[in-house]
């Protein structure tokens, strides 16, 4: 009876990583309710029940057995790792893996940074700027301006992200400094468009992955997941476009 009750505790602790490494890395809600039970009934739990929400998990075996609750505190968005989660998932499914490697696994993923260097990703975003200053029509001339703002935007969003805990207030900074920097390269004749540097330099802060699960939890039926995600997600626009709307004031 013991060893059944610690073989169901090793479960739920498998089980609540899986959904709680996903969560944290920004995938859909029914994406994380469905592996969750997958897993579940691979182990022959098939009275298992899982509620899932950006912001904890519920998960129970049944009614014979207790209720788990985790809660999820941050969100980013990182693929890697649940690409990580779904091939665990697949193989413990397909027995391939046994319970406990698929535990020791997950513990491993979610101790992995998979992101690549800061300067990395700053580099990346200000090329994407720049590519979206050129595919909204903008001039050459303006790529240069394009490539600054959006790198040094996309550094003040990481950096505000590790010095402060207040939800798109990070946001609201990085495009302040987007702004600035459009602002003044027009103003000191090194951009010609305003309007086409800011847009395309604000591109790699807009939430685009979290709208599209914000719709696609909504189309899932999960309306809680679905309208609590686009809430967040027009936050962060709203302070995007607040942000811009101080600059251009000026």
């Amino acid at each position: 009876m013991q060893s059944h009750e610690v073989d169901n505790e090793l479960t739920i602790d498998c089980l609540l990583l899986a959904g709680r490494i996903m969560i944290e890395s920004g995938a859909e809600t029914y994406r994380v309710e469905d592996t969750m039970l997958r897993m579940a009934q691979s182990q022959n739990m098939l009275d298992a029940q899982c509620y899932a929400t950006p912001t904890g998990i519920i998960f129970s075996l049944g009614k014979t057995q207790p209720t788990r609750i985790t809660s999820i505190s941050s969100r980013v968005t990182d693929l890697q790792k649940i690409s990580l989660v779904n091939s665990v998932s697949r193989r413990l499914t397909s027995h391939i893996i046994s319970l406990e490697d698929a535990y020791d696994e997950l513990k491993s993923i979610q101790k992995t940074n998979y992101f690549l260097p800061i300067y990395i990703q700053a580099f990346a975003a200000a090329l994407a700027s720049g590519c979206f200053l050129i595919m909204f029509k903008g001039g050459w001339s303006d790529f240069p301006a394009a490539f600054i703002a959006g790198g040094f935007g996309f550094l003040t969003l990481i950096l505000i992200n590790h010095l402060t805990k207040v939800k798109f207030f990070s946001e609201f900074t990085a495009s302040l400094i987007v702004g600035s920097i459009a602002f003044f390269a027009v103003k000191f004749n090194y951009g010609t468009e305003l309007d086409k540097i800011i847009i395309s330099s604000v591109m790699p802060l807009v939430p685009g992955i979290l709208i599209t699960n914000a719709v696609r939890d909504l189309m899932a039926g999960h309306f809680m997941s679905g309208m609590a995600k686009g809430a967040e997600a027009f936050l962060t626009a709203f302070a995007i476009g607040s942000a811009i709307a101080v600059i251009l004031s000026f």
